[in-house]
């Protein structure tokens, strides 16, 4: 049933009130709401300064490349000040600063993700350096190192999978005898802007790279869940970690769309999603990888740890 129009002249007891009055003070509302809505996303809560992450469910880390140019003293002494546990993507080169403020690297780097295991031509390259950073991740006790497929360049998806399938063999044995998980990242091929998406990448679906995990067939060879990348692409993200949870080795965050904070101007609720992986008796890390639009970027940090702090 349509509710009947009531006309302004028509409401009883408006006093000295007139239809102007009425919009100015409806347009005064909206005006004061849209303020206060900017001065909660433009600047991190400044009661962020003394949080501290107390339940610990997750062990949170943070991704050192998006928080570029900080320096990764700077970073590292914040994240551990925060009660993060990690620096991500640093070269063993910074890994004695990490030492120093008490952190480790969960997830370290290797061959980049331009070159991967899809094309056969690569997998010498690709090969060589996971060996010698496995070496340096197992000798200084890290959990992780991180891998890719590559892109496509005109390569079918069968192809390339056998072709990930054939080289990660070649290298998963000697990981299980040192001790460390390949992680595959997957990667949205969507978003053309730089380091906010990969167009051509070749894993670029989240069952893709379980598959991938699946035909290797070993403990030490996992998925990257990167939360962003899988929304992009996919969405779906709890009912997804917890289909594929025992393949997931590691994840990461991130604000979509934008890649930046985990605030309310972007689409996913964070809480709920970190609820779901503990609750799937995740022991790993997961890295905040977000890039700060804003100011301050630890209290950026901070503020993404306290919503993943469940």
């Amino acid at each position: 049933m349509t509710a009947p129009r009531v006309r302004f002249s028509e409401v009883p007891n408006v006093g000295s009130l007139n239809r102007r009055t009425i919009l100015a003070g409806a347009a005064g509302l909206t005006a004061a709401s849209a303020l206060a809505r900017a001065r909660s996303t433009t600047a991190a809560e400044p009661s962020l300064a003394d949080f501290k992450i107390v339940n610990d469910r997750i062990k949170q880390s943070v991704i050192y490349w998006c928080f570029k140019p900080m320096p990764v003293e700077t970073l590292a002494a914040g994240a551990a000040r925060l009660g993060l546990k990690s620096v991500e993507l640093v070269p063993p080169s910074d890994w004695p600063i990490l030492a120093k403020h008490g952190l480790i690297c969960a997830i370290t780097p290797s061959h980049g993700f331009v070159k991967g295991f899809a094309h056969k031509e690569e997998h010498a390259e690709c090969l060589d350096t996971l060996r010698k950073n496995i070496d340096a991740t197992s000798d200084a006790g890290f959990p992780s190192i991180i891998t890719f497929s590559g892109m496509r360049r005109g390569l079918a998806e069968d192809e390339g999978m056998a072709n990930m399938v054939a080289g990660l063999k070649q290298i998963v044995g000697y990981a299980e005898k040192k001790k460390v998980t390949i992680c595959l990242e997957m990667l949205n091929s969507r978003v053309n802007i730089e380091m906010k998406g990969h167009p051509d990448y070749m894993c670029d679906k989240i069952e893709w790279a379980v598959e991938v995990c699946k035909q290797v067939g070993s403990p030490r060879m996992k998925v990257l869940f990167d939360i962003y990348h899988v929304q992009i692409m996919e969405g779906d993200i709890i009912s997804r970690i917890k289909q594929f949870h025992e393949y997931i080795g590691h994840y990461h965050t991130a604000g979509v769309p934008g890649r930046n904070e985990l605030d309310d101007t972007q689409e996913l609720s964070y809480a709920p999603i970190m609820r779901a992986i503990a609750e799937t008796g995740y022991q790993g890390y997961v890295g905040q990888e977000f890039i700060p639009k804003y100011a301050d970027p630890l209290a950026s940090l901070a503020q993404a740890a306290r919503l993943c702090d469940v």
